[in-house]
């Protein structure tokens, strides 16, 4: 079913030479995962391994309800840095067909400013009726584009100096903006995050999230144009890997160290100094490890199959998340569990098949679409 066609192959090929391919290839594969969380996989996967050996692998892909890190908890991360990167090939690439800082920041100002009204158009089809919430990873990443964006000229040093003052502003203003009912750093609800919230929507999320992870999380996608400025660079492909790992292993040992340390929690939520650092350097490992096999190793014989969704991400985004979760989710469920029913399959079975078949609908989707030349682009 997945294998490669010719006029597939010359396709991709054609992106390996006008892109980068590990970077659509692993912002594939974040989709990819995301579309599965979309269409009930996790859920179906996480009901049929309780009470077994699968349990403790189907509870990383859900987020930790608090102080620790789960693989699930680094896909937003990975997100905001791949858009980074994206945003920093983009811009060197109009640098040199002559536009100017200025000329493009004004394409990037639009183009966040429909990132954040598709974020928070999202809560309202949530909600089923106009709501004003921040929390959703389009709305964060349109302020975090922005921040980074206005470190984009600078040089690799200086950008990352820029990251870790972003660090150090959110840890000043957790620890001493301590008001009555929000004087707990790092417990859930009782946070600077949460209090901020109540100023800007008047609530607070039930799960803990709050909209100040805009100011620690720009550090993400600040990184991402640091990687991005790597890759592109005149560095030997063994230099750049070397950095990435050397990157990925200090980021690592100072999130984690923190944490350990009792000094700063690793608590996704509220995107806590030591939690950006710990997913960061995942991050890096994990983009160390595609560039290697893909750009490197040129094992591209099935880099089609994530290339085809990261190719329209946000577009496939928006679709598994709204009329996904209303309508195709139970459209496919009418028709899988049905079949599947009438042969006496257990109920529990008919949902992950159910859920697999609508992850590989949103695969064909994408598929078709990239097969007519149809990008979908903010």
């Amino acid at each position: 079913m997945f294998t490669t066609t010719a006029t597939q192959e010359k396709q991709t090929t054609k992106v390996a030479s006008a892109r980068l391919l590990s970077l659509d290839v692993m912002r594939g594969i974040i989709m990819i995962l995301l579309a599965g969380e979309a269409a009930l996989v996790y859920d179906s996967f996480h009901e049929l391994s309780e009470g077994t050996f699968l349990e403790g692998v189907a509870r990383q892909f859900g987020h930790h309800p608090w102080n620790g890190l789960r693989f699930w908890d680094l896909i937003q991360p990975a997100f905001m840095t791949m858009a980074g990167t994206a945003m920093y090939l983009s811009f060197k690439k109009k640098q040199r067909e002559g536009v100017t800082w200025s000329q493009n920041f004004r394409h990037i100002a639009i183009r966040c400013l429909k990132l954040f009204i598709c974020g928070t158009g999202l809560h309202c089809i949530y909600a089923g009726k106009l709501v004003w919430e921040l929390w959703n990873v389009l709305t964060q990443l349109s302020v975090t584009t922005i921040i980074a964006y206005l470190f984009i000229r600078k040089s690799p040093l200086y950008q990352i100096g820029a990251s870790i003052a972003l660090l150090l502003l959110t840890e000043l203003l957790y620890r001493t903006i301590l008001v009555p009912g929000f004087d707990q750093p790092f417990v859930e609800y009782k946070n600077f995050g949460a209090y901020v919230d109540t100023l800007l929507m008047g609530k607070i999320n039930n799960g803990g999230w709050v909209t100040i992870n805009i100011l620690p999380t720009a550090a993400h996608t600040i990184w991402g144009c640091v990687i991005g400025w790597l890759l592109v660079s005149d560095k030997s492909s063994g230099e750049k890997i070397k950095l990435l790992l050397i990157a990925g292993g200090v980021a690592l040992l100072l999130g984690f160290g923190l944490d350990w340390l009792n000094i700063t929690p690793i608590i996704k939520r509220i995107a806590t100094s030591s939690f950006v650092l710990a997913s960061g350097g995942w991050v890096f490992l994990m983009m160390a490890f595609i560039y290697w096999l893909v750009d490197v190793k040129k094992k591209n014989k099935y880099a089609f199959i994530p290339v085809v969704v990261g190719m329209n991400s946000i577009f496939i985004y928006l679709v598994f998340e709204t009329v996904g979760v209303q309508w195709i989710n139970k459209a496919m469920g009418i028709f899988v569990k049905g079949f599947t029913g009438m042969i006496g399959t257990p109920a529990i079975w008919q949902n992950l098949l159910s859920a697999l078949a609508v992850w590989v609908f949103y695969w064909f989707l994408c598929n078709w679409l990239y097969k007519k030349k149809i990008f979908f682009k903010l």
